[in-house]
């Protein structure tokens, strides 16, 4: 009975603060449903920036949220885990829903929530490409540059909500053996949201150009690395009790493979090319391709650190007691 309490009480309070992390977002999205209804489109003045993915992002954690007090207390994994898919699916279906619905009006004319977010990132931070604005505005571009968003608000959703409802478990069972992992990735799960909010409104200080201000190639490394780190720790925490090879290499491998992916979807947001993080030979592109040494230690640091993190958190099993 009382851990019935506790854990509703647990299951309240993470509701308000999410509610409360969330306002921003989702008083955006309201708005713009708002405007879509009265007006029929948006105003390129009153375009909330970065709507989507953030607002898809937080309908979609507080419906896991609002799952959690029904999925903890059954005690099988695949019943949590459900959860997850249950909100990633409740993205995918707000984010496309305002991409095909929502307009923005500029002058006389009307283009796609979409659209619009693309022309804005080309606007602010990415160098000139062979597209023009109207290419953008109408749709006439490759949309696999949302790999970024896709892969950045997956990765978040899975982070945070594996936070949460790790903890409600603990709450729930009283078992304190994820407790390490889950407080690591809580961590670098508020890091690596702390950075998408600085990029939504800095995109790093950009300048529009490939080559990048020594601050911006930093932060966009710690991006990178941050991005595959939270991923590798919520594979990580799953895998504590397993043998040292696997508790370590499993997360390691995960992390490099989705900064890796981070990587393919700036090829493809720039046309094949990659920012230049620096001068010399360390950030020359290897070859004939634009990736460079600094690219590729980068990706592997993402597997170095995840790797160390998940050697800390690992529980040794106990020695078996000889008998005397």
């Amino acid at each position: 009975m009382q851990k019935e309490k506790t854990m509703r009480r647990y299951s309240l309070w993470t509701l308000i603060g999410v509610l409360i992390a969330s306002f921003y977002p989702l008083l955006m999205g309201i708005r713009v449903v708002v405007d879509m209804i009265r007006l029929g489109a948006i105003d390129q003045a009153d375009y909330p920036k970065y709507i989507i993915p953030y607002a898809p992002i937080s309908l979609a954690v507080l419906t896991g949220v609002l799952l959690m007090p029904h999925l903890i207390p059954r005690r099988k994994r695949f019943t949590v885990r459900s959860g997850y898919l249950i909100a990633i699916a409740v993205f995918f279906a707000f984010e496309w829903l305002f991409e095909a619905i929502c307009f923005v009006k500029q002058d006389s004319s009307r283009y796609s929530l979409g659209a619009w977010q693309m022309f804005s990132c080309i606007q602010r931070s990415i160098p000139q490409r062979d597209l023009t604005a109207i290419d953008v505005l109408t749709g006439n571009y490759n949309p696999a540059f949302k790999l970024h968003f896709y892969l950045i608000s997956i990765i978040l959703i899975l982070a945070i909500l594996n936070s949460i409802y790790g903890f409600g478990q603990m709450v729930h069972t009283g078992e304190q053996k994820r407790r390490k992992a889950l407080v690591i990735q809580s961590v670098c799960t508020a890091m690596f949201l702390g950075l998408c909010i600085l990029a939504c409104f800095t995109a790093f200080w950009r300048d529009g150009s490939l080559t990048v201000s020594p601050l911006s190639a930093i932060l966009m490394v710690i991006f990178f690395i941050l991005l595959g780190v939270t991923l590798g720790m919520y594979v990580g925490s799953y895998l504590l009790e397993k043998r040292k090879w696997v508790c370590i290499v499993v997360p390691s491998v995960a992390a490099m493979l989705t900064t890796t992916f981070m990587y393919i979807g700036e090829l493809i947001l720039l046309d094949g090319k990659l920012y230049v993080l620096g001068h010399g030979d360390l950030f020359h592109g290897i070859g004939t391709s634009s990736v460079s040494l600094a690219d590729i230690l980068t990706i592997l640091t993402a597997g170095l650190v995840t790797a160390f993190l998940c050697a800390v958190i690992r529980r040794p099993k106990p020695l078996p007691q000889q008998s005397v």
